[in-house]
């Protein structure tokens, strides 16, 4: 506890470290004071009971930073500039022209790369935005509302998101860790003592069997997604020795980590993605006045929003863009190139071909308990409220992981920063 209070002073006392916290701290609050400003006509009590009732939307809320649990301007979070960013990282495998520009043309290229991504995002928040206004508005959250109406919430809302990415990139330039996470952070963070008064408010003395499981469960859960996310792999690594200016150098036996975690959150976001298109294409089917059109429009809203299909494919789909985020995230041919230029080899694998391969074995073998994890994590919510009956005892495994992955992220982040002022 020492040791932390003393790293706390240091990090206020140095002047830079402090101005980059206390901007962070500032960007955070501005989103939280924009958090609460609602776009018109919301009936909130209706918001409410649709939160509650649609177990995809309340997951969804968790990755706007809590902005849809009101109806905020910033409603979208940064949803939007996430996808968009996972849809520039997927084209980098069909485009070799991505692929240079975000791997080979330094940080120009980068540069370029992450302003394709920015102007996609635009287009993304306003189908995501009309989509969601539109199903809420037939679910009796926004009342009856004129198409103009319709049309500047929807501005509003893309608005909000674009503003939110800005602010995302400004506390990742200016302030300390990064910027999207930290807002997401900051929006499941700001939701427990809601979440502790709505426990209290139903609490009976029958209750405290269940609420001590909960616990044991909880804790349960912490430890291994904070397992989880520091697993790794070591790949051994060894340089060939070799002589310059009569002094023998190399010879120096090192190792390659493979986190078992290489994906982070990414797959549960981008399956929630998914998930997405089926609500806003249910919604619009609701609204015609086809009985068959209507008819599949309630099996999507209804069967695809929550229940054990949901979880089932959810479920899926995590596990399948696990490996395929790993995919395009892990070059075996790249790494085995470099460790070949650099006259590092592993121990009895031949360099080149023979090393790409071994590489893509490993990480096969690796990937698989880390994608069984996340999809896990990713349906813990949905099991728990079957199995309690209790919406507030819902144990959200994916924003516990979003808050480990962020606070292991940023200590880190702090103590290089010490470190370095240090020597």
């Amino acid at each position: 506890m020492t040791n932390f209070f003393n790293k706390v002073h240091a990090i206020f006392a140095d002047p830079v470290l402090r101005r980059r916290m206390l901007f962070t701290i500032g960007a955070l609050v501005l989103f939280r004071l924009a958090a609460a400003v609602p776009i018109p006509g919301v009936d909130a009590t209706r918001l409410a009971r649709v939160l509650e009732q649609n177990q995809f939307l309340g997951l969804l809320n968790v990755f706007s930073g809590s902005g849809l649990g009101n109806l905020s301007i910033v409603m979208l979070g940064v949803g939007p500039s996430i996808t968009a960013s996972i849809i520039m990282q997927l084209l980098t495998m069909l485009s070799p022209k991505l692929k240079a520009m975000y791997h080979e043309e330094g940080e120009l290229g980068r540069k370029k790369f992450y302003q394709v991504s920015r102007l996609i995002t635009i287009p993304l928040a306003l189908i995501q935005g009309f989509g969601l206004l539109i199903l809420l508005r037939n679910q009796g959250v926004l009342g009856a509302s004129t198409p103009f109406t319709l049309f500047m919430n929807v501005l509003v809302v893309t608005a909000g998101s674009i503003l939110l990415m800005w602010l995302g990139e400004l506390i990742t330039e200016f302030g300390v860790g990064n910027g999207s996470s930290l807002i997401i952070f900051a929006g499941i963070v700001v939701r427990i003592p809601s979440i502790i008064a709505q426990v209290a408010a139903n609490y009976t003395p029958s209750d405290i069997p269940m609420y001590i499981g909960f616990a044991v469960v909880a804790f349960g859960v912490l430890a291994a997604i904070i397992l989880m996310s520091e697993a790794e792999r070591p790949v051994p690594i060894t340089y060939a020795k070799s002589v310059a200016g009569g002094r023998q150098i190399g010879g120096v036996a090192t190792y390659l980590p493979l986190r078992v975690n290489q994906a982070g959150v990414i797959p549960i976001i981008f399956a929630l993605s998914m998930f997405l298109f089926p609500q806003l294409i249910g919604g619009f089917l609701k609204g015609l006045a086809s009985p068959t059109a209507q008819s599949i429009g309630n099996f999507l809203v209804t069967y695809i929003s929550g229940g054990w299909i949901h979880a089932v494919l959810y479920f899926l789909l995590v596990l399948f863009f696990t490996y395929f985020y790993t995919a395009v995230t892990f070059d075996p041919e790249a790494i085995a190139k470099n460790l070949q230029q650099s006259g590092a080899f592993i121990p009895g694998i031949r360099p080149g071909v023979s090393t790409s391969e071994y590489l893509a074995k490993v990480v096969a073998r690796v990937t698989f308990p880390g994608a069984v994890f996340l999809a896990v994590i990713a349906v813990l919510p949905f099991v728990m409220q079957s199995i309690t009956g209790n919406q507030a005892l819902a144990i959200g495994g994916t924003a516990i992981l979003i808050v480990v992955s962020v606070v292991t992220d940023l200590v880190k982040q702090m103590n290089a920063q010490l470190s370095m002022r240090e020597y």
